[in-house]
């Protein structure tokens, strides 16, 4: 369990799986999705997700979702729904708060 939270909490690990939940993609595709991240730090983290078994490629050469990466995602969508309520919440009471000195 630590040895795969060390890996989600690298920068940019969860944004690359969340980038291949929808479609594969290619290094340089993947590139471009996660704001232009540097070519090291891309080429590291597809390295560790590969060796997790998280993600694989496909003939084309693409990356894609392996099926326990697939299931951390849908694991993952509870947080989502979380997070979405959060940001409604924090938006209305930010909303509320007086703006200016006190």
């Amino acid at each position: 369990m630590l040895a795969l939270l060390e890996l989600l909490g690298r920068r940019w690990a969860l944004r690359i799986l969340w980038e291949l939940r929808v479609q594969p993609a290619s290094f340089q595709a993947l590139q471009r999705r996660c704001d232009s991240m540097s070519t090291s730090v891309l080429s590291q983290r597809l390295t560790e997700l590969r060796e997790a078994q998280l993600i694989e490629k496909d003939q084309a050469g693409n990356y894609i979702l392996t099926e326990p990466g697939a299931l951390l995602l849908s694991r993952l969508d509870g947080i989502d729904e979380w997070t979405q309520e959060w940001a409604r919440t924090i938006g209305g009471v930010a909303a509320e708060r007086p703006r200016g000195p006190v």
